[in-house]
């Protein structure tokens, strides 16, 4: 088997190796100051700016697609160095940072969608961006319908209506780990003249958006890039200048920026990004494989597993895989025994975030809501985000909580 075949090589070692140069120059100074500059910019705070003459004021305040703000809601230098950085990560040519991953979510959805126009969302996405199309895009006037996350080239066709302006994905869906195939929902927007939007979270790094197709990239940069479970922000990234203005015009207008101190802390989490990645994505391999060893475990879902939805998608378009998998159990456990399970855990922390270096388990079942077709899943599930610790120390608490899962059961 060679090394592109093989899933183990794949999943932690030729998407982070590529993107390690980039992840320490992107958004750092191009130029060194005569008595010397500091490895990482300072962070720069402040509301008020002031200016010379109205002359340069009203020059400045003409630049509003730039990096030069008039007033600080319009950004700070750290946010825009990030700003740099992350496009650069990406692989686009302009990105916006916004206060939280589900701003990112929003705000580019608002940016590219009218009253009267419709818009398909997968099945599986995020629960607040549906939550956010069921409320706030209805009381707009936009209509949201959702697709199948696996949904076919001829089933996508079918729900394109003359009005569909957005196509959103996410690749792989919240919960239940759908890998998308993005070049061709690429390929049927472009057709119908609508725009391809993409929650790239989970593959950051590990998938280039604007290769396969992508018009708008959205990450919540809370997660990997700020790497320490210190910092809530997001980010929209674009490859094309019209989408650009387009981004940045509503993101002053709606307020959106980040605090200089977040992008401060997700420029330095930034820099490591790759080293904990590739450590990371091997240990929760390494903790995926054993799993599908337990006679506890119906599934386990990792899109670098042959058996989990959209694998091959995931073979083909990704060059690595993050840490975060879901797990399903047999049918005959139930949630209430799952629970306990959970709660005996020592080395997971029982929390609804997950990217930072720390290992997290969640229950996912009561979260998984479908409008298509039910979950598709066996029994109930939980979702597991591994961190840096050793993953033979993982394994033994899981083996601790199995324990648990089987007393509770019989119980």
């Amino acid at each position: 088997m060679s090394a592109a075949d093989d899933p183990d090589a794949r999943a932690v070692s030729s998407g982070w190796s590529a993107l390690a140069t980039r992840l320490v120059q992107a958004g750092r100074p191009e130029t060194l100051d005569e008595a010397g500059s500091l490895v990482n910019a300072p962070v720069s705070r402040g509301s008020t700016i002031l200016f010379p003459s109205i002359d340069a004021m009203q020059s400045t305040g003409r630049r509003k697609y730039d990096h030069v703000p008039i007033y600080g809601a319009m950004g700070s230098d750290s946010q825009h160095r990030l700003e740099d950085a992350i496009a650069a990560v990406e692989g686009g040519t302009h990105a916006q940072v916004v206060s939280s991953g589900l701003a990112a979510c929003t705000t580019a959805l608002l940016t590219f969608l009218s009253a009267g126009d419709h818009c398909l969302i997968p099945d599986s996405v995020y629960g607040p961006t549906r939550r956010f199309a069921s409320t706030m895009l209805r009381r707009l006037g936009i209509e949201t319908s959702y697709y199948p996350p696996l949904a076919t080239g001829e089933e996508i066709r079918l729900l394109l209506r003359p009005n569909t302006t957005v196509v959103f994905a996410e690749s792989p869906g919240s919960h239940t780990f759908e890998v998308q195939d993005v070049p061709m929902l690429a390929n049927l927007a472009h057709e119908h003249r609508a725009l391809l939007l993409l929650d790239n979270t989970w593959g950051i790094g590990a998938f280039q958006p604007f290769a396969h197709g992508v018009d708008v990239s959205i990450q919540a940069l809370t997660k990997y890039p700020a790497g320490h479970s210190d910092a809530i922000i997001g980010a929209i990234t674009v490859a094309q200048e019209p989408l650009w203005h387009r981004l940045r015009d509503s993101a002053i207008q709606l307020g959106q920026l980040a605090g200089p101190d977040e992008c401060w802390l997700t420029l330095r989490g930034l820099r490591t990004m790759g080293v904990r990645l590739e450590r990371q994505s091997r240990s929760a391999l390494t903790v995926a494989r054993w799993l599908t060893t337990r006679p506890e475990v119906a599934r386990v879902l990792h899109p670098a597993l042959p058996d989990c939805p959209g694998h091959a998608i995931w073979q083909r378009d990704f060059t690595a895989a993050s840490a975060l998998f879901g797990v399903v159990l047999r049918p005959d456990y139930g949630a209430r025994a799952m629970g306990d399970m959970i709660d005996a855990l020592a080395m997971f922390g029982l929390g609804a975030s997950w990217g930072g270096y720390e290992s997290l388990v969640l229950p996912t079942t009561d979260g998984i809501v479908r409008s298509t077709a039910g979950s598709g899943l066996e029994g109930p599930a939980f979702r597991l985000h591994i961190g840096l610790e050793d993953p033979a120390d993982l394994i033994d608490d899981l083996k601790g909580g199995f324990a648990v899962l089987q007393e509770s059961s019989l119980g």
